[in-house]
């Protein structure tokens, strides 16, 4: 893995995730981020790369329905679909990997109950699917810690944060 964060003040690495997942996270209730990858990942798929990012929160309408009972009252505004240009993101967490595991057994997957909100229809989708570099009957996970970030940062949402990606830059 290589670091994400630059010292230098400059671009650094922020993972995308949806915005009731990034609370859950910071809230002590999520441990783990559980990954197959976007569109714009590239010929070799997901993987986690950093060892260091922030949480850049994403709105997506049908998190709620993919996430567990009590996550889905995270929503910020439910009228709000997706991020506009020029929108201030509130990037308020930092996460470091502590370890990541190519998980191909089912069993295993539902076995990391509790440390996640994810929906089973939801990890389900993500381990059946296959594409970019992704075997069928695998996720990604990583186990995380997480730091508030105390001021928040803001960061003006722009169009090369967009897509389905998951890995984009902030200021």
């Amino acid at each position: 893995m290589a670091a994400g964060i630059g010292h230098d003040g400059c671009m650094k690495v922020a993972f995308k995730e949806w915005f009731a997942v990034c609370e859950a996270i910071g809230k002590g209730e999520q441990d783990v981020l559980i990954r197959k990858g976007g569109i714009h990942e590239g010929r070799d798929g997901f993987r986690f790369k950093h060892e260091e990012f922030y949480l850049f929160p994403t709105l997506f309408h049908k998190q709620s329905t993919l996430l567990l009972g009590s996550a889905r009252a995270d929503f910020p505004d439910p009228s709000k679909r997706v991020w506009e240009v020029g929108d201030v993101v509130p990037v308020k967490y930092k996460c470091r990997v502590t370890a990541v595991e190519d998980v191909r057994d089912w069993q295993q997957v539902l076995a990391l109950s509790g440390r996640h909100i994810y929906s089973e229809e939801l990890l389900r989708e993500r381990f059946l699917w296959s594409g970019k570099g992704m075997d069928e009957g695998s996720v990604q996970v990583a186990q995380i810690s997480v730091e508030l970030l105390d001021p928040a940062l803001e960061v003006a949402y722009s169009k090369a944060q967009g897509g389905c990606r998951s890995w984009v830059t902030i200021p």
